[in-house]
């Protein structure tokens, strides 16, 4: 266990100046409030937040942070308060504590809308001041290298989340090593029998390959002394669990891996990286599509490089990394790289760059919680922005935007402004008109081409891959689909106002918004239109004084049109109709018959007797037949769910198809389900519009389902499934018409 001075010695190395008071008063406080509380290990508690404190001081984090960690879990463990951490070490510190206290609580692994918000509120906290975070992955890490001691159903867990959120984390955070590490630890418990064969497999490799690897050091070194260059070369071997992402991202077996070792090499200065880089590739080919400057475009979280993969000594793919030493540092470090220490009471407040590109990611994912709608959308948007590799694409202007691999032009759009993608309608990549769904490449040049009139539409939210495209397309969705109820809600309150013969106005409608539980005249009439508020109850709210007076139902406008058959479903049927065309259902005989015309179909005996099934189904309908035994065959669309009840018998499947005879028209079943406002004439307008069409009602019911809406079941005989489609347009263009839909059965 570290001592006290031992701690404070560690500080020293790089940060001369350190208040010693603060961290021996730290040290003492912590050790009399842990007393005698043990670990699962059966180590005393005081080994882990002194173990916290270790890991920190490796990433030269100054004595106030050193300090938090020490005291991380002194609130929730033991008799500390935050007032009383607040007068011995400052509301600084005090502040950082108990943050950490409640970060402690969060379960991140556990059901989607408790882990969304537990994740927003983990951000919450460290956006605000990000050695919080440094101080809770350094708290996971020690943890995570104690696991063993934990019981497994709790060990499962914890690497889980280990490996969802702090991992992931650490990366965005530009701490490569720290996140290296936890995946190693979090994949051998979640996996251990996968991390035992890719170790052992990469101990063989380290083992058969070690004379090889020393070759390549000793070559590339005297290469850049021979050119005055001065460089350090090195070669590392990958992880474990980076070797295993890679062979199941790509499909790939161990031995088919061309790079599980690469090669760093440091430098001095941003220009010797470049001057390396021409070293190498004047004496070695490169490799195709294998290289890739960080260095003029950074990542977003700050990590700058030259990554570039040759045929190199021994005809061995060789991957190097060029860089500087500030950047390598930067590299392993992170955000911790970036602290910036200023002398104060308690010996150096630790500050983070709020220039760091790190840092701008943290605070651009805050942003997306005020507008997320819902915990389970931030979620998704931050997940997909923790885990996916990035593409760096330009605007006209030279503006550089990252995205994640895969991005479409969509999502670049998005990126740059809600607005823009909201009114995007086409794309120029690298001066080409290019489709929507492309995926963009690096380096890639995007022009929105816009449109004022453009809504999104809802299928954009399968092509596009950025969680903020996705939030934004969902709100357009909303928002159209909200604008269309609220203006059919406005006609369903003008029909119920005029009857009553009073006036209407969004203007009145507010004072009553409270009465009806609505938050303004936009949701109140989009409601109405959805069926959620009766429009009577509107009238009500706003004349609340007025008397209803009772007037003689009207008769249709055309009474030659309609017979009322029955009171309870409001059964019609058009005159002039035949026998065969008012049946439900169309029984049919191939051949010859004064009656009904021959309907040929593939497939069938000539002396089958036909049916159609209670839906119907059109020529254009993919179809199929059902053998009924003594009664011919019944004839289904591929989608009806009535055909599940046949699943067990396939012997009874008929495989047919249509065969129409062009100068031979026929016309044919067909069922739609028809929502329309319960208002005087809605039905003849509908009806109007079928008979305008040259469609044919077979039966016609109507029922009553709200006080402003009533439902249609129309059957109908049609040409074909473009002729029904073309009805089913018209009828959802009436201004009384809320949904058309076809029926299957």
């Amino acid at each position: 266990m570290m001592r006290q001075y031992e701690l404070v010695e560690r500080v020293q190395k790089y940060k001369p100046d350190v208040n010693e008071a603060l961290l021996n008063k730290a040290y003492v406080y912590a050790m009399q409030k842990h007393g005698k509380q043990m670990r699962a290990s059966g180590d005393p508690y005081i080994s882990h937040p002194l173990e916290v404190a270790a890991i920190l001081t490796e990433m030269r984090l100054d004595e106030s942070t050193i300090a938090v960690a020490l005291l991380h879990d002194t609130i929730e463990d033991t008799t500390a308060t935050r007032a009383e951490i607040d007068e011995l070490f400052g509301e600084d510190i005090g502040r950082l504590v108990e943050g950490l206290t409640k970060i402690k609580k969060l379960d991140l692994v556990t059901k989607r809308a408790k882990q969304a918000e537990n994740l927003r509120k983990l951000l919450l906290a460290i956006s605000d001041d990000v050695r919080v975070l440094l101080v809770k992955l350094a708290d996971r890490l020690h943890n995570m290298r104690t696991l063993e001691h934990v019981p497994p159903e709790k060990r499962a867990r914890i690497a889980e989340e280990t490996m969802d959120i702090y991992a992931p984390l650490a990366g965005r955070m530009g701490m490569q090593d720290m996140r290296e590490e936890l995946e190693e630890l979090a994949f051998k418990n979640i996996n251990l029998e996968a991390y035992e064969t890719v170790t052992g497999k990469l101990a063989e490799l380290s083992e058969r390959n070690r004379d090889l690897i020393h070759t390549i050091e000793d070559e590339l070194s005297a290469l850049f002394s021979h050119e005055g260059l001065k460089a350090t070369v090195k070669g590392r071997q990958k992880k474990a669990y980076s070797v295993f992402r890679k062979m199941q991202s790509k499909s790939l077996s161990f031995e088919q891996l061309s790079d599980v070792f690469g090669f760093r090499i440091i430098v001095d200065t941003e220009a010797d990286c470049y001057r390396a880089l021409g070293i190498v590739h004047m004496r070695w080919s490169v490799v195709p599509g294998r290289f890739k400057d960080y260095i003029s475009t950074p990542k977003q979280n700050d990590y700058r490089s030259i990554h570039t993969t040759i045929v190199g000594p021994s005809r061995q793919r060789v991957e190097l990394q060029i860089r500087t030493s500030r950047m390598q540092d930067i590299a392993e470090r992170g955000v911790a790289a970036h602290a910036l220490y200023k002398d104060g009471s308690t010996g150096g407040e630790g500050l983070l760059s709020k220039d760091s590109r790190a840092y701008s990611w943290l605070r651009q994912t805050i942003e997306a919680l005020s507008v997320g709608d819902n915990p389970e959308e931030f979620l998704e948007h931050t997940k997909l922005e923790l885990f996916q590799d990035q593409v760096f694409c330009f605007t006209p202007k030279g503006q550089l935007i990252a995205l994640p691999r895969g991005a479409t032009p969509i999502d670049f759009a998005y990126a740059v402004h809600t607005d823009v993608g909201d009114t995007c309608v086409g794309a120029k990549i690298n001066g080409r008109i290019m489709p929507l769904v492309t995926r963009l490449a690096n380096g890639d040049e995007v022009e929105i081409l816009r449109s004022g009139v453009q809504v999104p539409p809802p299928a954009w939210e399968e092509i596009v891959v950025t969680g903020k495209a996705r939030a934004a397309i969902r709100r357009a969705t909303k928002a159209a689909v909200r604008k269309q109820y609220s203006g059919l809600g406005m006609r369903i309150l003008e029909r119920t106002f005029n009857r009553a013969g009073k006036p209407l106005s969004r203007d009145g409608l507010k004072p009553v918004l409270h009465r009806l539980g609505q938050k303004d005249v936009e949701d109140m009439l989009a409601a109405v239109g959805r069926g959620e508020i009766v429009s009577e109850d509107v009238f009500k709210a706003v004349y609340p004084n007025h008397q209803e007076t009772r007037v003689s139902p009207r008769k249709p406008a055309d009474e030659g049109w309609f017979n009322l058959r029955s009171a309870a479903g409001l059964i019609f049927k058009l005159p002039g109709l035949s026998k065969s065309q008012k049946s439900t259902t169309t029984t049919r005989k191939i051949g010859p018959d004064p009656d009904m015309a021959a309907m040929p179909i593939r497939g069938m005996d000539d002396n089958a007797v036909v049916r159609f099934g209670p839906g119907g189904a059109v020529p254009g309908d993919r179809i199929v037949g059902i053998l009924e035994p003594g009664a011919g065959i019944t004839i289904y669309p591929i989608q009806s769910p009535g055909l599940t009840k046949f699943d067990d018998e396939p012997n009874r499947w008929i495989d047919i198809r249509w065969d129409i005879d062009e100068n031979n028209k026929n016309r044919f079943p067909a069922r739609i389900l028809v929502t329309a406002i319960n208002a005087p004439g809605t039905l003849a307008e509908v009806a109007q519009t079928i008979a305008a069409s040259e469609t044919n009602i077979q039966t016609l019911s109507m029922v009553r389902v709200a006080a402003d809406f009533t439902e249609m079941l129309v059957d109908l005989q049609v040409w074909d499934l473009k002729h029904l489609n073309n009805l089913i347009t018209q009828l959802k263009g009436l201004g009384s018409v809320s949904t058309v839909e076809r029926v299957y059965e």
